[in-house]
C-alpha cells in the first residue's frame, strides 16, 4: 500500500489539475461530453426545467400582456394610470429576476468548460465554478474565443457562495468523488440546496466502489500522442476505498530550431559544437536526426478519489435536506445495476428549505 498523510489528502487534491490543465482537453477528447449534454437536457424536461427553445416566445407573451394591462391603465387615468404602471414595472423586473434564476443553471466542479460551453449553447444562462485556477484559465480562454456569456468562479465547492439562487446544478465528470469523506459530501450538498430554486433539481454523477475495486483497480494505464504522453499509474486503498492515480504526463516544447535558422555558428542540433571543414560535414550528416528532435517537458500530479455506493448517496442527499428523485447508470442510462461504474443521481431542494426560502423572499418582497 502507498503511504500518505491522510490530513493533507483534500488539501493535495484541491491543488490538482495545475500543469495538467494545460493537456487536460487533449488527453479527454473521448469523453462524451455531448452524450452526457444531451441526457441532461432529458433530465431538465423531465423535471420541469424550462426549454429554452420557448424562451423567446415566452417572452413575446409576457410583453403582449405588459402591453394590454398598461393600456387598460391608461383608460383608467390620471393617478391610477401612473400607479399602475409603477406596480407593474416593479412586478415585471422581480418576475424577470425570478426567472432567470429558474432559468441559470450552475455546472460544479466545470473544469475547462466543455460541458459549460455546449450548456451555455443550448441557450441556457451558465455559471461555472472550480477550484482549479488553471482549469477556470483555459475555460475562460474558450468563452472569449466563443463569445458566450458565462459567469466562472474561483471556489471550493465545499464553500459555494452565491449571489441569488439558480434553477438547477449538476456536477460530471466524477467531480464529487474528489470529496473524500462524508462530511465534505453533506457540505457541498447542503450548499447546493441553499442555493437551489424552490423545486430546483441538482443532477450529478459518481464513480462507484465497484469501479475502482474491480474495473479499474492496481492498473497502469500509458498512452503516446503526438503532443503529449502519460503513464497512469493507479492504486486501489481497499480499506478506506479510496482510489489514488499517480499521473505522470510529457508535453511536447517547440522543436528544435535548424542550424541555418538561428542556432549559434557550428552548433548542431544537439548542442554540440563543431569546429572546421570536418565538423561542418559532420553536422550535415546528422542534421536529420538532431535538428528534428523534440524536447518535453515532463510533470507529475497525484489525485486522490473516493468510491461511494448509491444507498450511501440517498442517505447523504437526506442529511444534506434534498430529496433523491432518481438514479441511472451513467453508461446505460437504464437501471442502477451491483456493476454499474458510475452513476446519476437526480435530487430535488429539499420541501423544508423550500418553504423557508419562500419565507425570506416574501420577507425581501
Amino acid at each position: 500500500m502507498r503511504d500518505w498523510k491522510r490530513d493533507n489528502r483534500t488539501d493535495r487534491n484541491m491543488e490538482a489539475y495545475s500543469d495538467f490543465a494545460e493537456v487536460y482537453d487533449e488527453l479527454m477528447d473521448d469523453t462524451p461530453y455531448e452524450a452526457w449534454c444531451e441526457l441532461l437536457m432529458g433530465i431538465f424536461r423531465r423535471y420541469g426545467v424550462d426549454d429554452v427553445s420557448k424562451t423567446a416566445d415566452r417572452a413575446i407573451n409576457d410583453t403582449d400582456v405588459r402591453n394590454e394591462k398598461t393600456e387598460n391603465n391608461r383608460k383608467a387615468g390620471g393617478l391610477t394610470e401612473r400607479t399602475a404602471d409603477s406596480e407593474e414595472t416593479a412586478d415585471g423586473s422581480m418576475d424577470q429576476n425570478l426567472r432567470q434564476e429558474r432559468n441559470t443553471i450552475l455546472d460544479l466542479g466545470c473544469g475547462t468548460g466543455a460541458l459549460t460551453e455546449l450548456l451555455a449553447r443550448r441557450g441556457y444562462d451558465m455559471i461555472g465554478v472550480d477550484n482549479a485556477e488553471e482549469m477556470l484559465r483555459i475555460a475562460m480562454e474558450k468563452r472569449e474565443r466563443s463569445g458566450l456569456d458565462i459567469l466562472y468562479l474561483l471556489q471550493d465547492m465545499r464553500e459555494l457562495e452565491l449571489y441569488g439562487t439558480v434553477g438547477t446544478v449538476v456536477s460530471v465528470c466524477d467531480s464529487v468523488n474528489y470529496l473524500l469523506t462524508e462530511e465534505d459530501i453533506v457540505q457541498t450538498f447542503a450548499r447546493v440546496n441553499n442555493y437551489l430554486y424552490p423545486q430546483g433539481i441538482f443532477v450529478f454523477d459518481f464513480n462507484t466502489v465497484y469501479k475502482y475495486a474491480v474495473v479499474i483497480g492496481d492498473a497502469t494505464i500509458a498512452e503516446n500522442r503526438e503532443n503529449c504522453s502519460f503513464i497512469w499509474e493507479n492504486y486501489y486503498h481497499e480499506e478506506e476505498e479510496i482510489n489514488e492515480y499517480d499521473l505522470t504526463v510529457f508535453v511536447a516544447e517547440e522543436k528544435n530550431a535548424s542550424v541555418a535558422g538561428g542556432n549559434p555558428e557550428g552548433q548542431t542540433g544537439c548542442g554540440e559544437i563543431m569546429q572546421g571543414e570536418t565538423g561542418q560535414a559532420f553536422c550535415q550528416a546528422r542534421l536529420c536526426e538532431n535538428v528534428q528532435a523534440q524536447r518535453f517537458r515532463r510533470f507529475q500530479e497525484v489525485h486522490y478519489q473516493r468510491g461511494y455506493r448509491l444507498e450511501q448517496m440517498k442517505a447523504l442527499l437526506l442529511q444534506a435536506g434534498l430529496e433523491f428523485l432518481e438514479a441511472v447508470d451513467g453508461d446505460t442510462h437504464g437501471e442502477v445495476t451491483e456493476e454499474s461504474g458510475r452513476i446519476y443521481v437526480v435530487a430535488r431542494k429539499g420541501v423544508e428549505t423550500a418553504a423557508n426560502q419562500t419565507v425570506v423572499l416574501d420577507a425581501d418582497i
